[in-house]
């Protein structure tokens, strides 16, 4: 039975957490901010005691705790076990991960983890991301191996994340412009003959939800898109809508 640790029990970390369970994984799991476990995930108390005689460690702790999750992780990890970091984060943080912690994979998820838990089509990229597909396959994660350099898949997923994000604004800031004028409900019609009811509801409730975090998302593609020569136009106009929406707060 493959043991699994799951550093992060947030939204997607819980998720993730109770699908490797349905799975017939062990699950481990720690967060020192989490209220509370998934039935059948065994409580740690530490990223230490969690990744001990682990099979596959994931990281779903945010970007900007990924370094101190691994460099806590990394004193007890087994050998042979593989260190997944699932985190939306620049390719830079990803090779530094790499670099801390032995048969790293870099993962990027690809799409919304809470409505697909581990079932989310992934990227996967490092030293181990063919031992990571290995792994998660069985239990229920497609995975596409992008290459062995760490911060690969990454880059791939922010790329990605100037359309995704791009559209989500453009809608949002149709909705509002519709508003203005009494007519939502008709612009709402609108774009959701173009990508859907759910898809539209996603982009904006989601925006709203997780503006602060993806306002850092757009701002590691600037950083990308500016380090390819790329004049990140739309990531920028992006990134100030998530900003103002994230200083807004939710609704």
């Amino acid at each position: 039975m493959t043991v699994v640790a799951v550093l992060g029990l947030g939204e997607a970390g819980g998720r993730i957490a109770a699908d490797l369970v349905a799975a017939g994984a062990t699950v481990r799991g720690y967060d020192p901010f989490a209220a509370g476990t998934p039935e059948g995930v065994a409580c740690a108390a530490s990223a230490r005691e969690a990744v001990a005689g682990a099979d596959l460690i994931l990281s779903l702790s945010s970007a900007g705790a990924a370094l101190g999750a691994a460099t806590e992780a990394a004193a007890a990890l087994g050998d042979g076990a593989v260190y997944a970091d699932l985190n939306t984060a620049s390719p830079e943080l990803k090779r530094e991960l790499a670099a801390r912690t032995p048969r790293f994979a870099d993962v990027a998820l690809l799409g919304p983890v809470p409505a697909r838990g581990f079932a989310t089509p992934a990227l996967a990229s490092g030293p181990a991301a063919a031992a990571f597909a290995a792994l998660a396959g069985p239990l229920g994660m497609p995975v596409e191996v992008v290459s062995a350099n760490p911060g690969d898949a990454a880059a791939l997923k922010l790329v990605r994340s100037v359309f995704m994000k791009g559209v989500a604004a453009a809608a949002i800031e149709t909705l509002d412009a519709a508003e203005a004028i009494g007519s939502r409900a008709w612009a709402e019609r609108q774009l959701a003959e173009v990508i859907g009811e759910s898809v539209l509801a996603r982009f904006v409730e989601g925006s709203r939800r997780h503006a602060e975090r993806r306002a850092h998302e757009m701002d590691d593609a600037c950083t990308l898109l500016e380090s390819l020569g790329v004049e990140p136009r739309i990531a920028a106009a992006s990134r100030a809508l998530l900003v103002k929406l994230a200083e807004e707060g939710p609704v």
